[in-house]
């Protein structure tokens, strides 16, 4: 069996020299000297234990099982508030108001007008808005005739002239075959319409008048406007 070595016996040989030192005579009763003699042998032995050598480290533990989750914490602190952000653009909602009907019209049991040339009839209408269109209608009989080849134009004047926005309102009737007599009785009187639409008129009040003209370019004959028949002139304002 190996020995221990020099350092770890020193403190046994000491520690057997003070254990019989404190040892009480043999087959006497113990005295109080020897009282203290066995508590400070228990002292002693105490020293000696303290003075024991450590051993090596045992082999690590394994990890354990995960813990149940804890309890929910509360709330946190609320943030603070951010930085002030730039000032926004300032936009403007445009309202557009209701679309309130405007509209008129003017008629004749028959107006039997037998003009070639000039204005046939008329009506007066008050336009409520400057960027609207006014729509305008002549509905009633017209008729031409002539010995040779003629022309006649109906077209509406606003104010005292005719439509620039975007153009004139016309109809024309042209006859190419005519008849030895202006009497002849080639007579047709048909009912026809003049429509259209008119932008860039002003607000306020719009004189509004069909007149019977000639072409361009050819000879007039013989017209006749609202013969015996109703004939009207209807006009609508109306949005852009």
């Amino acid at each position: 069996m190996p020995r221990a070595p020099a350092a770890a016996a020193a403190p046994l040989l000491l520690l057997l020299a003070l254990l019989l030192a404190a040892a009480p005579p043999h087959g006497g009763s113990e005295s109080p000297k020897g009282k203290q003699k066995a508590l400070r042998q228990r002292e002693v032995v105490d020293v000696y234990n303290g003075m024991c050598l450590q051993g090596p480290s045992g082999v690590p533990g394994r990890d354990g099982n995960p813990g149940a989750n804890g309890i929910p914490g509360t709330p946190g602190i609320p943030g603070r508030d951010g930085l002030k952000g730039e000032k926004g653009e300032c936009m403007r909602e445009s309202i557009e108001e209701s679309w309130t009907p405007n509209f008129k019209q003017c008629s004749w049991s028959a107006l039997n007008y037998g003009i070639d040339l000039g204005k046939i009839a008329e009506c007066t209408f008050t336009k409520m808005r400057s960027n609207s269109a006014l729509r305008v209608l002549f509905s009633g009989s017209l008729r031409l005739k002539c010995r040779n080849a003629c022309c006649q134009r109906w077209y509406f004047t606003f104010n005292g002239a005719e439509c620039a926005g975007p153009l004139p309102i016309e109809a024309i009737i042209y006859l190419d075959q005519g008849s030895p007599e202006l009497n002849s009785t080639i007579n047709i009187h048909r009912t026809s319409s003049v429509e259209g639409l008119c932008e860039g008129i002003n607000a306020g009040l719009v004189d509004i008048a069909i007149w019977v003209g000639t072409c361009s370019d050819y000879p007039r004959g013989d017209a006749s406007t609202g013969w015996n028949s109703v004939s009207r002139i209807i006009i609508e304002e109306l949005p852009k």
